[in-house]
């Protein structure tokens, strides 16, 4: 396992800004709290071996393969949880993790977001 949080809240806006764009940005709770309507928040986590492309992640019962990994996404992480997941999409930006799967997740509190 290279990284495990757990989701505490997820913003208002996040579940339409993953429907509409497929992408979800992930925040570590009470990091910026005047961005809580827009993100995914979690408990705070360490990256344990960097995040690649060929890796797996899991966001609740959903799986994906990691595509593409941006150049400051793995520090970024680390550093305050923060990236965007973009799903079955496109993305070039240097803090987005691009991943692949079957469907977008279907998000709840309490589910897992990991990498391995």
């Amino acid at each position: 396992m290279k990284y495990e949080a757990t989701i505490t809240s997820i913003g208002s806006l996040a579940d339409s800004f993953l429907l509409n764009n497929n992408s979800m940005i992930l925040l570590d709770e009470g990091i910026h709290p005047n961005l809580a309507e827009m993100v995914i928040q979690h408990t705070s986590s360490r990256i344990i071996g960097e995040i690649k492309p060929g890796d797996k992640a899991t966001i609740g019962r959903s799986k994906f393969t990691v595509i593409q990994v941006g150049e400051t996404a793995n520090q970024s992480l680390n550093d305050e949880g923060h990236c965007t997941l973009v799903i079955n999409a496109k993305g070039t930006m240097p803090g987005q993790i691009i991943l692949e799967g079957r469907a977008l997740p279907r998000l709840k509190v309490g589910d897992k977001i990991t990498f391995s």
